[in-house]
């Protein structure tokens, strides 16, 4: 019997669930709240329904309606990362209908504002923007920040559509994850606009998505558009012009796309990760922005979440695994397509090194590394690391070997697509579906060590042995360099480097990472003959900043905090802070540049890098 709680929710799926919401909001940009009205039509699964639990956070709820009827309504007590249940008592009383026939419909209205704080939310000033005129707004639900913005069912359990009105300054644009329905003069005021949405595909509540800015797009295929602030707009259109080619790349291996419209919009440098699979509208970090489409992987992930995560989804954060190992299995089936499969070996090995570097930082015995962690308690922001995509991704390669290969593989991860599409799922349900579907082997299946891959913290059990050819080149250069002698140093040069790819330098610098840190002269060298500091793209540079801090080049100190602070990604802030944080010479500058820049830093980045830097967070402004 699959869970019907979800340690991260107070609502409770197994009485009602949301069907369809529809959304009001009056953005107002000087008191940076969404002034908003919500009604959910609510399903009753259970007979004398009497009371609605909806997850909220810091809402300042004004009222409630049930059917048209005033009804009672109390705000329980606040959570540290949960927020506070709103507690509803209907008005009258519903009555399921028996089993397998429809239950009844309950229209619950909530009239809000959010908080100026709200998690899910920042408000940037004019000076924020790349346009340096007007404010922005955008949103980041996923995990548990939906109920800052929304009162709702705030658990990857519940799917519904939903429908928005959205109210916004008429000199700006507003887009959500949904597809684009119009817009009109707003009746109440001629300064403001009012841009219609809809979503008619069920999606759990992480998935809604909101942006006001100075935006403007251009087409990049038959169903695409790129957004963004003029400024990077045409960059943008050039970096993601592969966007039809993995479309439906993907759509050969995993089944049609469903959700029409496949938008991409590049946030401001604040958005704290590197893509958003907010359907419709892919959000994208301007980090990706490397002007020779070599990080355009991260869209092939976010395009694979269209299968794996926003049509078949994990049914509570500890099965998080199901939707992100999947989604980098398939990322790296596309680019199998439309690379080679020696690519995609290459990329596994990558992914490998990220997978011992998360558990590095977590402890080898930290549950957390577990692939299907507890959650009791844990705030998932909290839990957020590599492991979910990694070690998930090394579970189904694993499976994929023992089953005959990617074509054979992949024949059952389409199959699994297509019988839980529109639903949610736990680790459990899909092991059963994986024992279904390979019948004939069994006997392999049930040699798998499942609790040490599932639930035993640290590395897997099984180290898949990936094809090296594309690497070689990159260990090759990676033992010179930690051979070297000071006398060997003048061997170097910049020929070393010529015959590299983006990729190969990327792995180059992992490598080197995974070692004890290099003497200063190497370092040095490194940058007389490579010139890596003039080199832009962002992997590349967070990486050889990294090596430059540990080997205590004190000039990279302060390169490694502009970069961390001049953008929000945390796969980039959060290590660069600690890699100045653990040079202890420099640590009080640490803290000293994190306090000066907090207040213009994501509220999930801020709070995470204070954790980091064993920052008092009761100063938090986001959390």
């Amino acid at each position: 019997m699959a869970s019907t709680t979800d340690p991260c929710s107070f609502s409770s799926f197994s009485k009602c669930v949301t069907k369809h919401l529809n959304l009001n909001y009056h953005v107002d940009f000087d008191s940076h709240v969404l002034k908003s009205k919500v009604a959910l039509t609510v399903e009753v699964l259970e007979d004398n329904f009497t009371t609605l639990t909806l997850d909220t956070k810091d809402l300042k709820v004004a009222e409630v309606t049930a059917n048209g009827q005033a009804a009672k309504f109390t705000l329980g007590p606040k959570h540290s990362f949960k927020g506070t249940p709103l507690e509803i008592t209907l008005p009258f009383e519903l009555y399921s209908v028996c089993m397998f026939v429809r239950g009844q419909h309950v229209i619950v209205e909530v009239t809000y504002e959010t908080a100026p704080n709200a998690s899910a939310l920042q408000w940037l000033t004019p000076e924020q923007t790349a346009g340096k005129k007007h404010p922005y707004l955008f949103s980041q639900c996923q995990a548990n920040h939906c109920r800052s913005l929304i009162p709702c069912q705030d658990t990857p359990s519940v799917k519904h559509t939903y429908y928005a009105q959205v109210s916004v300054p008429k000199e700006l644009v507003a887009v959500m994850s949904a597809v684009r329905d119009g817009q009109k003069p707003d009746p109440q005021d001629n300064g403001r606009v009012i841009y219609h949405f809809r979503q008619p595909v069920p999606m759990p509540s992480y998935l809604i998505a909101i942006v006001v800015g100075a935006l403007e797009s251009r087409a990049i295929g038959p169903r695409s558009h790129v957004w963004s602030e003029k400024e990077f707009v045409d960059k943008a259109a050039f970096e993601f012009s592969e966007t039809e080619v993995m479309l439906t790349t993907a759509e050969d291996l995993a089944g049609p796309y469903v959700w029409g419209q496949y938008d991409i919009l590049v946030l401001p440098p604040s958005f704290p990760y590197g893509g958003m699979e907010n359907p419709c509208l892919t959000f994208a970090t301007p980090t990706l922005l490397a002007g020779d489409r070599s990080l355009s992987n991260v869209i092939a992930h976010e395009i694979s979440h269209s299968w794996t995560g926003n049509l078949v989804t994990n049914k509570t954060w500890e099965h998080f695994w199901l939707n992100e190992g999947h989604t980098v299995y398939l990322e790296r089936m596309i680019g199998r397509s439309m690379e080679s499969e020696k690519f995609r070996q290459f990329k596994a090995l990558g992914g490998w090194k990220e997978l011992q570097e998360s558990v590095n930082t977590f402890g080898a015995n930290n549950p957390l590394t577990n692939l299907v962690p507890d959650l009791t308690d844990v705030d998932p922001d909290d839990s957020f690391s590599s492991v979910p995509y990694e070690k998930g991704f090394a579970l189904l390669y694993h499976l994929e070997e023992l089953m005959g290969g990617p074509e054979i593989f992949m024949g059952f991860v389409k199959s699994y697509i297509q019988r839980y599409a529109y639903s949610s799922v736990t680790t459990e349900e899909w092991k059963a579906y994986l024992f279904t579907y390979f019948k004939e082997k069994v006997d392999i299946l049930n040699n798998v060590d499942w609790t040490a891959w599932m639930y035993t913290p640290g590395m897997p059990p099984v180290k898949p042995q990936y094809d090296t050819t594309l690497a070689d080149a990159c260990i090759a250069l990676c033992k010179r360099w930690l051979k070297a002698t000071e006398g060997d140093l003048g061997c170097f040069s910049e020929a070393d480097v010529k015959t590299l790819s983006t990729h190969q330098l990327i792995e180059f610098l992992s490598l080197l990472l995974q070692e004890e840190p290099l003497p200063l002269s190497h370092v040095k060298r490194m940058q007389e003959v490579y010139n890596l500091n003039s080199l832009q793209n962002s992997e590349i540079r967070f990486r050889w900043l990294r090596l430059c801090v540990r080997s205590k080049w004190e000039d990279a100190v302060v390169m490694a905090l502009k970069m961390a602070t001049e953008q929000g990604r945390m796969k980039f802030t959060r290590p660069l802070f600690r890699e100045v944080y653990n040079f202890e010479k420099y640590r009080e500058k640490a803290v000293c540049v994190f306090k000066a820049r907090r207040a213009a830093m994501h509220p999930v980045t801020a709070s995470l890098v204070a954790k980091d830097l064993k920052v008092d967070d009761s100063q938090s402004t986001g959390l």
